[in-house]
């Protein structure tokens, strides 16, 4: 009997984003899936700095509703409402993923000297909050290092994706002489990475996006 994936969007350009994934990784599932998108839970946050109580409501009922369409698995494929998605899990009778974790789990493995990048605070601190809840829950101890680019989200939103890489590629430059692995906090973040010379990539530079598709093909 075929199950049924729910993925629950804060920009509808994920859509496509997520598609070509699992077309990659989960077409030999007997699967069916559907995409739920409301890119005002974004934009509050963005907004208000955090996640908001009302917010993470809402993240709820997205998540409510993707049950009673008939999910039997959940994705949510956005970091910065990643602590409501928690929230969210614990009130479900199916299993519901934040997108970040089997990013956050894989670096943990990886090494002990963590660096995370992100272009928005509001990310930039759930997915570091994460990384150590995640190393805690492994029984490992790590050194975390956060870079926060700011400006840049504005600039790729303000049609200067030169200016957002730029400042994205020197971060990851810096990181990379200090830490072991390097999480980019954002899917938008990942375009950068084809763009660095070899010798700049001196340290595993990972997304969350694909590490998450490659994770439910081993448990659907």
């Amino acid at each position: 009997m075929a199950k049924t994936l729910g993925l629950i969007h804060t920009s509808a350009t994920l859509v496509p984003v997520f598609q070509a994934l699992t077309d990659k990784y989960l077409a030999d599932k007997d699967l069916k899936i559907f995409n739920i998108s409301d890119d005002s839970l974004i934009k509050n946050t963005i907004e208000r700095g955090a996640l908001t109580p009302d917010t993470s409501r809402r993240v709820v009922d997205y998540v409510t509703s993707a049950e009673e369409a008939g999910a039997d698995y959940i994705l949510v494929t956005c970091s910065s409402i990643g602590p409501a998605v928690e929230t969210a899990a614990t009130l479900t009778k199916i299993p519901v993923l934040r997108v970040d974790q089997p990013m956050a789990d894989k670096a943990v493995q990886m090494g002990t000297r963590i660096g995370v990048v992100a272009t928005l605070p509001t990310t930039l601190e759930p997915t570091s909050d994460l990384v150590r809840r995640r190393a805690v829950h492994a029984g490992k101890e790590i050194k975390l290092t956060s870079r926060l680019c700011a400006g840049a989200f504005d600039a790729l939103m303000g049609g200067q994706p030169e200016v957002h890489d730029r400042m994205v590629a020197n971060a990851l430059k810096e990181l990379a002489q200090q830490v072991d692995v390097i999480l980019l906090a954002q899917a938008s973040m990942a375009r950068v990475v084809g763009q660095l010379a070899e010798a700049d990539k001196k340290v595993p530079i990972i997304t969350s996006p694909e590490l998450a598709i490659q994770h439910l093909a081993e448990i659907l």
